[in-house]
C-alpha cells in the first residue's frame, strides 16, 4: 500500500481503534490457479494473548470460499469514508488535487471453525451489531429449525493477523493554513466529507506541534 512515514496513525491503538470501529471488510486471497478473489464480510476483532485475530462468516462452496480452503494466506482491508480534496482550498492553488482517506491493511492466516464455534460467532455478531439484548433477532429468539437449516449453508472463520499496515492520509504534507481552509471546506461538505474534517481536526495537534 501507500507507506510514507508522514501519513501515519500516532499510536498503533489508534489503528486498532479504527479496524474495530469499521468492521465491514474486503477479504482478500488467491485461488489455487493464482487468480485473484475478494468478498465482502462484517466482522468482529478479538485481542487475545497480544495477538489481533478476526472472526466472521461466509457462505459454503462460493469461489472465494474454495479459495480460501486452498491457500490460507489472506488479506483484510479495512476502510473508513474518503473524499477528493481540491487545490483551490490550498495557499497555493496551482498545482494537483488529492484524496483524503484511512485503510488498513490486515494479513494473516485465515482457519475455518466447527459448527459449535459457528453457533457461538453467530451469537456474538448479532448481539454486538444489534446492541440489544432484547433484540427479537437475537440468536436467543431464534427457532432451532431456522438455525440449523441456515448454519448447514455457512462456515465461520478466524484470521490470526501476520502483520498490518496503514495510511491515514489526512493532508498532514500541507501547511497549516492550507489543512485549517481543507477542514473548513469539508465541514460544510457531505457525509464523508465531513467525517474526514472530523478526523482532521482530531489530528491536528500531532501535525503541528506548536
Amino acid at each position: 500500500m501507500y507507506n510514507l512515514p508522514h501519513f501515519k496513525a500516532a499510536t498503533q491503538q489508534e489503528v486498532l481503534s479504527f479496524i474495530k470501529a469499521n468492521p465491514f471488510i474486503v477479504l482478500c486471497g488467491v485461488d489455487k490457479n493464482n487468480h485473484p478473489v475478494a468478498t465482502h464480510v462484517p466482522v468482529l476483532i478479538e485481542e487475545k494473548d497480544e495477538k489481533i485475530f478476526i472472526y466472521a462468516h461466509i457462505m459454503r462452496k462460493q469461489e472465494h470460499t474454495v479459495a480460501f480452503e486452498n491457500n490460507s494466506n489472506v488479506l483484510a482491508i479495512f476502510q473508513s469514508p474518503n473524499t477528493y480534496i481540491s487545490a483551490s482550498w490550498y495557499e497555493h492553488k496551482q498545482q494537483g488535487g488529492s484524496w483524503n482517506y484511512q485503510a488498513v491493511h490486515a494479513s494473516g492466516t485465515i482457519k475455518f471453525l466447527d459448527e459449535k464455534a459457528l453457533y457461538n460467532f453467530l451469537v456474538k455478531l448479532t448481539d454486538h451489531f444489534e446492541g440489544n439484548p432484547h433484540s427479537p433477532a437475537a440468536v436467543k429468539n431464534i427457532s432451532a429449525e431456522y438455525m440449523n437449516n441456515n448454519m448447514k449453508a455457512i462456515v465461520a472463520f478466524e484470521i490470526e493477523v501476520t502483520h498490518i499496515q496503514h495510511i491515514f492520509k489526512l493532508s498532514q504534507n500541507r501547511d497549516k493554513k492550507s489543512f485549517e481552509n481543507i477542514i473548513e471546506h469539508l465541514e460544510n461538505g457531505n457525509p464523508s466529507q465531513q467525517y474526514i474534517a472530523e478526523e482532521m481536526k482530531k489530528n491536528k495537534a500531532n501535525v503541528f506541534k506548536d
